[in-house]
């Protein structure tokens, strides 16, 4: 399929379940990959921007056997309706790290012949460091987005043979990464929910795994 088609598709599909695309940061420059950014600005339903990535989908990720239907992926990230979204605020790392940690993740299943899926996490580099300097998250969470007919928005079926699956990314600490590592993502889910965790991006949240006392 044809990506200016596909990219048509896309965005008709996130007018339908989440709302008018307001704005799109398009790649002026990438490599075989482009990937650009839909922005669906806050309304009062969902009072907080939404960024979908629109050409990750444009080739399959190495799934394993019997994942098939898996291999097709986009993603999104949350952001407070106060995040300085434009090209003057993105020159600030602090404003700029989600959309770039939105785009690494995108490119990543292509770049390591992997795949991603719902529980997995991807940590900021090697060494793994915070995003920016202001923040302490390490890494990402891939998990299902909180959209009204969550099941509707998650399947996307572009033709017969391919099927769009759109994961939210949701930022974590380095002990949460840890914690998932160790116990599994449903016992992470159970301390995320405990605090609240939401799909949108709370810089200044509790640390989930944060050990008190040396106990969790």
């Amino acid at each position: 399929m044809h990506s200016a088609q596909s990219h048509q598709i896309i965005c008709n599909h996130i007018e339908q379940y989440i709302g008018v695309i307001d704005n799109v940061f398009k790649e002026v420059i990438s490599d075989v990959l482009s990937i650009d950014i839909l922005i669906v600005n806050p309304t009062p339903e969902r009072n907080y921007y939404t960024l979908i990535t629109s050409g990750m989908s444009e080739f399959a990720m190495q799934v394993p056997d019997g994942a098939e239907e898996y291999q097709f992926t986009e993603l999104m990230i949350c952001l407070p309706p106060t995040w300085k979204l434009s090209d003057e605020a993105f020159k600030d790392e602090r404003n700029y790290w989600p959309v770039r940690a939105l785009k690494t993740t995108a490119r990543f299943p292509h770049e390591y012949n992997t795949w991603l899926y719902m529980g997995h996490t991807l940590v900021n580099g090697n060494p793994v460091k915070p995003y920016s300097e202001d923040t302490g998250f390490q890494g990402m969470f891939v998990w299902v987005p909180d959209v009204e007919d969550t099941a509707g928005f998650f399947n996307l079926e572009m033709n017969s043979e391919k099927v769009v699956h759109f994961y939210t990314l949701i930022p974590l600490y380095g002990e949460e990464l840890d914690y998932k590592v160790k116990h599994g993502e449903e016992e992470l889910l159970n301390k995320l929910n405990k605090i609240g965790v939401t799909d949108v991006l709370n810089p200044s949240r509790k640390n989930s795994c944060k050990k008190i006392f040396g106990l969790f």
